[in-house]
């Protein structure tokens, strides 16, 4: 589990310590203040962990500078520094649960290809996380595997991993039953089973006593319901897990998003630690109200927005909602309610 992170003059994050929930950790904020960019520097640090079997740091010094340039595409590891005048140095640190994964590194603004392992992790995580984008991917199984290897293309590296998680073997064994309890809801929306054609590797739908349906032939809201479906069946969405999401709530209508709240929650509670980064107040609503019932009681929370103040972006975080006073989405919502309401043409 992560347990703390600390930026400093990373983009354009606030320098600040971020602490987590074990359970379910949701960020809002406006466009540009760097939600997405707090996702991918986590995710990126715990996927070198995962996949190192070498955790020297003349090792990771290259791998995670590596891993962040194919997660965040910059011209260069160095731009991954916050923009000031001069020469500016960069830190993140993770604190771990386990403090054989914590880790800390820095580079500065002139860094090519190296950062500078402060703190190595002793001991590679055993899962590893899952970055789910704002977009589906399983259209692009398994085809886009060799083609982000062979070629150069501008894609982010999570997607080339995410889509590798997809196209691992189905978990077999005594938790299946567990994995067909969280997979159900998701079934039920999509109108059937996700299944993978052995010869293929392509994805369909399958409908009970009905054929397969090609997964482009299906909504792509219903798609990212079949990601998180695939990825619960792989094992890797189980306990001692890590799920990072961008905008869940994205090409979803508001009954989906229900689903996917649920399908988050669900997740969370038997282990995996989950991510969010989100604009729909609807999805912000739905995950308070599943949290705030007494079946989701073990379930921790913790809720971050990132806001502008005087041209500077600054975090706020606590254990509950009604503590975070920037909602930005909340506000505008409410303001829009209310030159709703305000229209002559409403009344008439």
């Amino acid at each position: 589990m992560l347990n703390q992170a600390r930026f400093q003059n990373f983009t354009c994050l606030p320098n600040a310590t971020w602490e987590f929930a074990s359970g379910i950790n949701v960020i809002v904020g406006e466009n540009g203040l760097g939600k997405s960019h707090a996702l991918k520097a986590l995710y990126a640090v715990l996927k070198v962990q995962a996949d190192a079997r070498d955790l020297s740091k003349s090792t990771l010094e290259k791998a995670l500078a590596d891993k962040l340039v194919a997660v965040l595409r910059p011209e260069s590891l160095g731009r991954l520094a916050k923009r000031k005048q001069g020469r500016e140095r960069c830190e993140i640190a993770l604190d771990m649960e386990n403090e054989e994964h914590s880790c800390a590194i820095g580079f500065a603004t002139n860094a090519k290809t190296m950062v500078d392992v402060v703190k190595a992790p002793t001991k590679a995580l055993s899962l590893s996380p899952a970055y789910l984008p704002t977009r589906e991917l399983v259209t692009l199984c398994p085809w886009f595997l060799s083609l982000y290897d062979n070629y150069h293309l501008e894609f982010e590296e999570t997607w080339r991993d995410t889509v590798s998680l997809l196209g691992s073997p189905t978990l077999k064994g005594p938790r299946e039953k567990e994995i067909a309890a969280l997979v159900a809801p998701l079934e039920t929306a999509m109108g059937g089973k996700v299944v993978v054609d052995p010869q293929t590797g392509r994805f369909y739908v399958q409908a009970a006593g009905e054929g397969r349906l090609e997964m482009p032939l299906v909504a792509e809201g219903l798609r990212k319901l079949a990601m998180l479906a695939r990825l619960i069946s792989t094992g890797i969405l189980l306990k001692q897990g890590f799920l990072f999401w961008d905008e869940p709530e994205s090409n979803l209508n508001p009954r989906l998003i229900r689903t996917v709240a649920a399908s988050i929650v669900a997740v969370a509670r038997p282990g995996v630690q989950v991510f969010i980064a989100t604009h729909s107040l609807f999805l912000v609503r739905e995950l308070a109200l599943l949290l705030g019932s007494q079946t989701n009681a073990g379930v921790s929370r913790r809720w971050f927005a990132l806001a502008d103040r005087d041209n500077k972006a600054v975090l706020e975080q606590s254990e509950k909602i009604d503590h975070i006073q920037t909602l930005v989405m909340l506000d505008e919502e409410l303001d829009q309610s209310d030159r709703y309401l305000e229209r002559d043409d409403v009344h008439g």
